[in-house]
């Protein structure tokens, strides 16, 4: 049996200092007592969700959490510290041991655009002189091969080539949600007003809340992160509820390939702040959240300045903008986690829990974020909001398809000489945008759409729909909006071998399906790599493994993570052995 030890380790005066500018004045160390006992599982629910932000704070203070760190997040938030361990444990920013240096670590990107960017050979010139990290996407495909600097003592950075732009293609119809991404200050409320800024907040305020939900349900908006859930069913369902509410903007995009977010979060943030003012003004809700991904620390930064600008010049807290409606914002950074794209893993690690999805039903229209009614977006999504608010769903619907209406961000990265994100009308053909964003198709073996967890085509298929039912119809998906051609040198079994990594190492492991199956995928394409091919064999235990993991995952990480690898395989991507 082992023993169990409690610990008096004390933090250094920076790790307090820094844990202690994160935590609010309520959270102070108290003595205990029958009163505290009492009180604590009240206590412990209303701090909990500062856990987060404590942890970066003691990660940034000294390069690692320490147990004297813990301790004193434990003392301030009334959490046992076995229990933040366990959260801190969880992703893959935080450190847990002492790494024995106090130097910066350079995480250099391994996924499919910085894979055949040659990110392996810049991480191994950089592990000369630095602590490298081999890391997952860093969500800066258009400027691989990219790497994101973990400061100690220091704000956290990203190094990209600077040089590559961002090509913004206008469609005939103009841009929508990048209309002001180039044009805005995007740090100055002054300069969003200026372009047409908080115009759709008083619009909505002015219609009311059913009818803003109405023209939304009518416009034909679902979700921009993967699911394409109806957006408008979704606020309705929130709305209809009682009691106090939440919105959510899941800022937290790791799938591989996807940069979308991030482009419109650092050059147009106001944007997203008023869109989920919207959403917030619609449901009900009195309280908003945006979860961006740890490795976004530019856009980190630029939103936190926005929503203070925005809460001092009215916009957020009481009586929004002399609306007659209170709402306001708080900003959660992750910490290095796929699975916190998943809508239940994100509140989870937003309330100070690992980061582990809950099993349907319930769901998050009732019960959601601290078990409150919730209603979760992706930016783009959101966004989108205030093109319909503002010109109307029949306007709105103009553009695109009927299945499809409106416009689509593509992340387009790869085997390309203008890689990008590209706002496009849904039911744009494929080989338009590969033109676009100048592909020679004669030089690509494959494109990926849709990420990590979606699946490739041929380059024959250039007519391929870029639309919900398109995509649906040629056996594909469109997912987050990755676009990704693989060239035909490049090393397609490496490819895939890293994707199976990738599913490996961000599987929560709470589902043995999943747990189990992402580990023997990995391992049956190793196997392949080693022999050349994949045998008759090795793909049906290939298959049986996905076919489980489709079935019985708790979430949707186990039920496409054999998606890709998988058409590879159809589509005579990897060769077959005898």
């Amino acid at each position: 049996m082992a023993d169990l030890h409690i610990s008096d380790a004390q933090p250094t005066a920076i790790e307090a200092k820094a844990i202690d500018a994160t935590l609010p004045n309520s959270a102070a160390v108290q003595q205990v007592s029958e009163r505290l006992v009492l009180a604590g599982v009240t206590r412990r629910r209303e701090l909990r969700h500062h856990l987060l932000p404590a942890l970066h704070a003691a990660q940034n203070a000294r390069g690692w959490i320490s147990p004297g760190a813990v301790n004193h997040i434990a003392d301030r938030l009334q959490v046992p510290p076995a229990e933040i361990y366990g959260v801190a444990s969880f992703y893959e920013m935080f450190r847990t041991s002492d790494p024995g240096h106090s130097d910066d670590v350079v995480h250099v990107c391994v996924d499919a655009a910085c894979q055949i960017a040659g990110a392996d050979d810049l991480a191994s010139s950089l592990g000369v002189q630095h602590a490298v990290h081999r890391s997952p996407c860093l969500g800066q495909c258009e400027r691989a091969p990219a790497i994101f600097v973990q400061g100690c003592g220091r704000p956290d950075r990203v190094e990209a080539d600077a040089s590559a732009a961002i090509p913004l293609h206008q469609s005939p119809e103009g841009l929508r949600l990048c209309r002001r991404v180039g044009v805005v200050d995007p740090t100055s409320l002054d300069s969003y007003l200026e372009h047409g800024g908080y115009r759709a907040l008083r619009l909505a305020t002015d219609r009311g809340p059913d009818r803003v939900i109405d023209d939304v349900t009518s416009s034909g908006l679902s979700g921009r992160g993967g699911a394409a859930f109806p957006t408008g069913v979704k606020w309705r369902a929130v709305a209809d509820q009682d009691g106090p509410k939440h919105v959510v903007a899941n800022c937290d995009e790791s799938e591989p390939g996807t940069f979308k977010d991030r482009v419109l979060l650092e050059n147009d943030p106001f944007s997203l702040i008023e869109a989920l003012t919207i959403a917030g003004f619609a449901t009900g809700a009195e309280m908003g959240w945006i979860y961006i991904r740890g490795e976004y620390p530019r856009a980190t930064e630029q939103l936190a300045l926005c929503i203070a600008a925005a809460r001092d010049a009215g916009f957020l807290g009481s009586d929004v903008g002399g609306h007659g409606f209170d709402f306001d914002i708080e900003l959660r950074r992750g910490a290095g986690a796929y699975i916190c794209g998943e809508e239940t893993a994100l509140f989870n690690s937003i309330e100070g829990y690992r980061g582990e999805p809950r099993n349907k039903p319930p769901f998050p229209t009732t019960h959601g974020l601290f078990a409150r009614p919730t209603a979760i977006n992706n930016p783009e999504t959101l966004v989108n909001v205030l093109h319909i608010v503002e010109h109307g769903p029949e306007e709105y619907r103009s553009v695109g398809t009927d299945g499809s209406p409106g416009t689509k961000l593509f992340c387009v990265s790869g085997r390309v000489t203008r890689p990008g994100l590209y706002e496009v009308p849904f039911g744009t053909q494929l080989g338009e945008l590969l033109q676009l964003a100048g592909t020679p198709t004669d030089e690509v073996r494959a494109i990926l759409l849709g990420g990590a967890a979606g699946t490739f085509v041929l380059p024959t298929q250039v007519d391929l729909e870029l639309s919900l039912e398109g995509a649906r119809a040629a056996g594909t998906t469109l997912g987050s909006g990755v676009v990704m051609p693989i060239g035909v040198a490049d090393d397609m079994t490496a490819v895939l071998v890293r994707l199976a990594e990738f599913f490996r190492n961000e599987s929560c492991g709470q589902c043995v399906p999943c747990r189990v199956g992402t580990v023997r995928q990995h391992e049956l394409l190793v196997g392949i790599s080693g022999s050349g091919g994949v045998d008759t064999e090795t793909r049906d235990l290939i298959d049986d493994v996905a076919e489980v993991m489709a079935d019985a995952s708790i979430c949707g990480l186990g039920h496409t993570a054999a998606s890709a690898v998988r058409s590879a395989l159809d589509q005579g991507l990897v060769g077959v052995s005898r």
